[in-house]
């Protein structure tokens, strides 16, 4: 059995600092989060799609089907009203996959009071605008609120953070004190929350990382060896600083936790939804039958059409993106795309990224 610092009597880190937080989403990061907050004694209140999912969340005390053996702590509780859930709230954390966190926002913005934290927990672009998490909300939410929105992003596997192993992770804003208030918010027993002020840097760095797991796995399920791999996770995190340069990030943000720490977490890992992709990829199967087994969302597959068209708007080269993008929707053959990468001309390794 394994055995988490709870176990250990971990302390109560935010109990007396911390009002009631909001969850919207009843996804596996999302009930993470509520469950780790709520073990902590902070009333947490997650936002459900459905009154039928709020009612059998409610009554199981538990997901069953995402996180099954994981009791829902006293304070933390369930509903599909976005003015319940909210009410009282000093932070929102939008936990919702990339690809839904507009619709999420223009059905909940209405039942939001006064000026609380609003924290992105989803990795991920949006597709067809290119756009990061943090440009969706301040599109769709008041002034008031825009110098209140953060970003969530590490090496983060909902699965082991439940189980209370140690984890780290960054909470960025282009303000430092809502960075600040998040952390104290989020910093509680075993997970160890950092600061950023590059929202930009931490965004893309924890979007495109899920593009650079799918061909880890490709790699893996291949049996490429160890020099492969990790040739191709450093020419990927160069490729996703090259862009976050491009788009106005920090280059040492993609040496943190929300580049390199998240990078190999995803990277390694058989908990990740993106590696697992890869491996599956590399056995022959296709992406809509992977996808209908997994029954979750893989970011990184809509992640890389759109990290695409931000780096061809940006003028900057993203080879492994571009390769990726075709195996995945345009059936390009694994060994060609191989030989593509290697057949590549060479070039100065900071390329793109240091002048």
């Amino acid at each position: 059995m394994v055995i988490g610092l709870r176990e250990y009597n971990a302390p109560v880190t935010s109990q007396k600092q911390t009002g009631p937080i909001a969850v919207v989403g009843a996804t596996t990061w999302g009930i993470t989060l509520a469950i780790v907050l709520a073990r902590q004694g902070i009333r947490v209140q997650v936002l459900a799609r459905t009154q039928e999912e709020a009612g059998l969340l409610e009554l199981e005390r538990e997901h069953a089907a995402r996180l099954p053996g994981y009791t829902f702590p006293a304070s933390m509780h369930v509903t599909a009203a976005a003015s319940e859930a909210f009410d009282g709230a000093t932070a929102l954390i939008y936990a919702v996959p990339a690809t839904h966190m507009r619709s999420n926002l223009q059905a909940t913005a209405n039942a939001i009071s006064g000026t609380p934290l609003i924290i992105s927990g989803a990795k991920g672009l949006e597709r067809g605008s290119s756009k990061r998490m943090s440009e969706v909300m301040t599109e769709e939410l008041p002034q008031a609120l825009h110098s209140r929105v953060c970003a969530l992003s590490g090496p983060n596997l909902a699965k082991e953070i439940v189980r209370d192993k140690p984890a780290t992770s960054v909470v960025a804003s282009a303000d430092a004190r809502s960075a600040e208030e998040a952390q104290a918010a989020l910093n509680v027993g075993a997970f160890r929350v950092y600061t950023n002020t590059d929202i930009i840097g931490v965004e893309l760095g924890g979007a495109l990382k899920n593009i650079i797991a799918i061909g880890a796995g490709i790699s893996d399920g291949l049996d490429y060896g160890n020099n492969a791999k990790a040739s191709f996770l450093t020419r990927g995190l160069a490729e996703i600083a090259r862009l976050g340069v491009a788009a106005g990030a920090n280059p040492l943000t993609f040496a943190g936790l929300a580049g390199l720490g998240d990078l190999m977490t995803t990277c390694y890992s058989p908990l990740s939804r993106n590696y697992r992709l890869g491996t599956e990829i590399a056995q022959g199967k296709r992406l809509e039958n992977i996808l209908a087994e997994m029954g979750e969302v893989v970011e990184g597959v809509n992640t890389t059409p759109a990290a695409l068209e931000m780096a061809q708007a940006l003028g900057v080269e993203m080879p492994i993106t571009e390769l990726t993008n075709r195996i995945l929707f345009e059936g390009l053959g694994i060994k060609e795309a191989v030989f593509q990468l290697l057949a590549r001309e060479p070039k100065p390794e900071w390329a793109g990224i240091q002048d």
